[in-house]
């Protein structure tokens, strides 16, 4: 290998020495800052210090900046360069036609910059800053690349926070590429954020609300917090605007994120009616806020308000945000935790007229987690005081209206989220109030004579005081006391096999079988029943309930129990080298055998039935399944599979069915033609009517790695409030 150039060695040399005699001659030469290192092609020594130029280079500590030529002036410690100038500091690289370096402050200024901090670009008429901030004047700011599609904005100045990754503006007007409508005085943004994020838009036609464009914005305007509203004009029925915002903790999320918004409008198209069969009235509106906060290690507050002016508001013109929580709630609650215990306080109010709501003003909850005590035993301990109300509604229906089919579950949980939107047909016809006393205690002996098998005894007391109860034998209320005997068993199994499945990343296989009892006897639970408003009451659902008598939520109206819980559960996993083990499949039987049973009841429950598979990351399978063994007859199935190749493509196939209630199929593909297009497509077909309820095709484009914009008409039969036919755009930023 050759060495370097003689020439190119003298040069540096000389440069070196350069530096040294400056170091010597100048009036810092005592202070304790290191000399910088500079190279170039040709360079000249000079009364107030040198002139370098021809390919320079300066390097000083963790800045690097290269000219076509650098003077440098020893009395002041300073670097002045001019000429294709590239700054370059950490994260922060900045292009000028000249700049000035002050090696004593760290300090800079320079004109005519360009500066890359991603994924932002700015621009500016001049510059000044320092290692922690970077003020530009007359500044352009794009997201990514400038072009015609960016989220662009323009202010007299931009602050740039490296350290932090933020950006601060001036007399700032936002828009897209060339067009700016939008005046904003301050805006802070994150760097790891699009300009725009909070930017959505949709426009389109349908029948019931006629040809319409709906947008929202979000803003910056605080670390943590956006600003905006959402505005939206239909040809068929006004215009709806409100003010909206979220916010955020900027250091640590997760202890601190809620959102607001709203909207109002002045409604002159075709409104019908509410749930309850009321005119819906000309002044609609809603207003949503939701907060969730980690005060400190101990001390959390939730809350969520959802006031609906009626029933349809949000299904007529937010109907993303609708159809998956059909009827709202309303709740605050606080909660202090401890080591072993923690005291809530849980709010749960009624600001809208259209449902029925077990309100709570308030319930003060103490909760004890279960304790060791001597001789093995395990104590538990809760209880709660709560102001209960429930209002009647104005009017009864008559039927529970269906609003469209549920999501096709791949597990229970997901279909035990899905209820049909209407309040309680049995609900009060008075309103109903109590102030409720309530505690439960029990006493547990986990007995384990092997690694393998437990069986846990446990007897329990539950004492509920309801004061000024109508109708109550003594003075002041009715007090219950219930008692509880029964058992926990539990037996854990398992096996491995040496089985390898390169092509399914299958390495080796476990399966844990765990065959499980409970039982649980509560006699006379039902006494008392005269005299207790049922509020907490039982509710429909397909899924076997709580067995144990501090478990159950349904307290107002309790039944005796004498039942045994067979429940056997499977699970088949392989070894992962990320997360240590992996589900391959879940497989999970339970059934009810009642020795005491209520009017309409058989001696044994519908047997529940659960499984997920997992086999390869390219295909899942759900199922849930209640079936009546005594009269072979399926009460419930739904199920779903998923199959995708990569981004390539992604399929899936679902179904749901309730007997005598429901029974549909759909189908929902998507797949990728390109970089730039996606195309899909959504088929819900409804057997016991015998027609396609919704079909939807579409396809979305990335535009400039920035908006995603989806084309998607949509085909409805039998909906009461939609239209049959459907045509939007809708506009989205992409999330990195």
């Amino acid at each position: 290998m050759l060495g370097p150039n003689p020439a190119t060695l003298l040069r540096r040399v000389t440069c070196r020495l350069i530096l040294v005699v400056l170091g010597l001659v100048c009036v810092r030469a005592a202070a304790a800052t290191p000399a910088p290192e500079i190279t170039a092609e040709r360079q000249e020594v000079t009364e107030r210090g040198a002139v370098f130029s021809g390919h320079v280079q300066f390097r000083d500590e963790d800045l690097l900046l290269t000219a076509d030529r650098a003077e440098y002036d020893t009395a002041s410690d300073t670097v002045t360069a001019s000429g294709h100038v590239v700054y370059t500091r950490g994260s922060v690289r900045l292009l000028a036609d000249k700049i000035v370096v002050h090696r004593t402050t760290r300090t800079f200024a320079a004109n005519s910059i360009r500066l890359g901090s991603y994924p932002y670009y700015i621009e500016g008429s001049s510059a000044q800053g320092n290692r922690n901030e970077i003020t530009v004047m007359h500044a352009r700011v794009t997201y990514g690349e400038p072009g015609p599609w960016q989220p662009t904005a323009r202010a007299d100045v931009i602050t740039v926070e490296p350290a932090t990754k933020r950006i601060r503006t001036e007399g700032a007007q936002v828009g897209i590429g060339p067009a700016l409508p939008l005046p904003f005085p301050k805006l802070q943004q994150s760097l790891g954020d699009p300009l725009l994020s909070g930017v959505t838009m949709t426009g389109g036609y349908r029948g019931s609300l006629g040809a319409y464009l709906d947008g929202g914005i979000r803003l910056p305007v605080a670390p943590g917090i956006k600003v905006g509203g959402d505005l939206g004009y239909y040809t068929a029925r006004g215009l709806l605007f409100g003010p909206g915002a979220t916010y955020t903790n900027p250091t640590d999320p997760d202890s601190l994120h809620g959102l607001f918004r709203s909207g109002y409008i002045n409604d002159h198209g075709d409104k019908k009616t509410d749930i309850l069969g009321r005119p819906v009235p000309e002044n609609r509106g809603f207003v949503e806020w939701e907060h969730v906060q980690s005060i400190n290690d101990h001390l959390t507050l939730n809350g969520e308000l959802n006031y609906w002016r009626d029933s349809e508001v949000l299904r007529d013109f937010r109907p993303r945000e609708f159809f998956p929580v059909q009827q709202p709630d309303n709740f605050v609650e606080a909660t202090y935790a401890n080591a072993n215990s923690f005291v809530s306080v849980f709010t749960r109010f009624a600001p809208n007229s259209f449902e029925l709501v077990q309100q709570r003003l308030p319930e003060v909850r103490f909760d004890l987690l279960p304790i060791a005590l001597p001789g093995g035993f395990v104590e538990r301990f809760n209880a709660s005081l709560a102001e209960l109300r429930e209002d009647p509604l104005p009017t009864s229906p008559a039927t529970i209206t269906l609003l469209g089919a549920p999501p096709s579950p791949a597990s229970s949980a997901a279909a035990a989220s899905w209820t049909t939107r209407s309040p309680m047909p049995d609900g009060p016809l008075v309103p109903l109030r109590a102030t409720r006393l309530d505690a439960y205690y029990s006493v547990m002996r986990p007995i384990a004579p092997t690694k393998w098998f437990t069986l846990s005894p446990v007897v329990g007391a539950r004492v509920t005081n309801y004061s000024d109860t109508a109708g109550a034998p003594q003075s002041g209320g009715y007090t219950r006391t219930l008692g509880e005997v029964g058992a926990d068993a539990e037996l854990r199994t398992s096996g491995t096999f040496a089985y390898q499945n390169d092509a399914w990343h299958i390495d080796g296989l476990r399966h844990l079988f765990t065959p499980k009892i409970s039982y649980r006897y509560i006699p006379e639970a039902e006494k008392g029943q005269a005299y207790i408003p049922a509020i907490d009451r039982e509710t429909f659902s397909t899924y076997l309930q709580p067995l144990g008598l501090g478990d159950v939520r349904n307290i107002d109206e309790l039944h005796a129990t004498n039942t045994l819980r067979l429940e056997f559960d499977n699970a088949l996993q392989t070894h992962d080298g990320k997360a240590g083990t992996r589900d391959l499949l879940t497989f999970n039987v339970a059934d009810d055998f009642r020795f005491h049973r209520e009017p309409g009841q058989r001696d044994a429950s519908e047997i529940q039935t659960e499984l997920a598979a997992m086999p390869a990351r390219w295909l899942e399978f759900g199922l849930y399944n209640s079936f009546d063994p005594q009269t072979f007859t399926l009460r419930e199935f739904n199920s779903g599979i998923t199959i995708r190749d990569g981004r390539a493509w992604t399929v899936r196939f679902a179904n749901n069915f309730l007997r005598h209630q429901l029974q549909d199929y759909l189908v929902d593909a998507r797949a990728r033609l390109n970089e730039q297009y996606d195309v899909l497509a959504q088929l819900r077909y409804d057997q016991t009517k015998h027609r396609f309820t919704e079909q939807s095709y579409g396809i979305v484009q990335n535009l400039a790695n920035t908006w995603r914009v989806s084309y998607l008409v949509s085909f409805y039969s039998g909906r009461s409030r939609e239209s049959g036919f459907g045509f939007s755009i809708q506009i989205d930023t992409v999330r990195f």
